[in-house]
């Protein structure tokens, strides 16, 4: 069982700074990036240093955060590449049929039939859809997450692949 004190999930990659004043440019691994703006702190790298959030700011695509005593472009340089993450009793409630992708990962995936396909590796982001990837020592599917293909999400996946979802 998870201890959402000590889990955490991963939100973003600080993929830039932004000017002179330590402001720092985010991918967001969210589908809702606006939920930054609910947040007073994220976790910084794989040490999860905790770092206060004093301003967030939105243009397209990207998130730019402003951290409380951090001013100057020296102060936020090492941070470049570096991945935020929020404990997991800071998300958001998701609705129904809805799932965070961190809880995913390492999910037993079937066919309807029953036959064991693997466990799920990573979700791939692509503008029409995600696409599961689903790996079995050296077989690996690619399942575009749509219904037609992704059956059921819950204890396990179960899927439909076709041809040529098989690398």
């Amino acid at each position: 069982m998870k201890n959402s004190k000590t889990e955490t999930t991963l939100i973003g990659e600080i993929i830039n700074t932004f000017g002179i004043k330590g402001e720092v440019k985010i991918r967001p691994y969210t589908d809702n990036i606006k939920r930054f703006s609910k947040l007073t702190y994220v976790l910084l790298g794989e040490d999860k240093e905790k770092l206060a959030i004093e301003s967030v700011r939105y243009n397209k695509d990207f998130v730019y955060l402003k951290f409380k005593d951090l001013n100057n472009i020296n102060d936020v340089l090492a941070f470049k590449n570096s991945l935020l993450y929020i404990y997991d009793e800071d998300r958001e409630k998701l609705p129904k049929g809805k799932y965070y992708i961190s809880d995913l990962i390492g999910k037993k995936c079937y066919k309807s039939n029953g036959e064991y396909l693997g466990l799920l590796e990573k979700v791939e982001k692509f503008p029409a859809c995600d696409v599961l990837v689903i790996v079995d020592g050296e077989i690996t599917y690619n399942v575009p997450n749509v219904s037609e293909f992704v059956k059921d999400i819950s204890r396990n996946i179960i899927v439909d692949p076709i041809e040529g979802m098989r690398l």
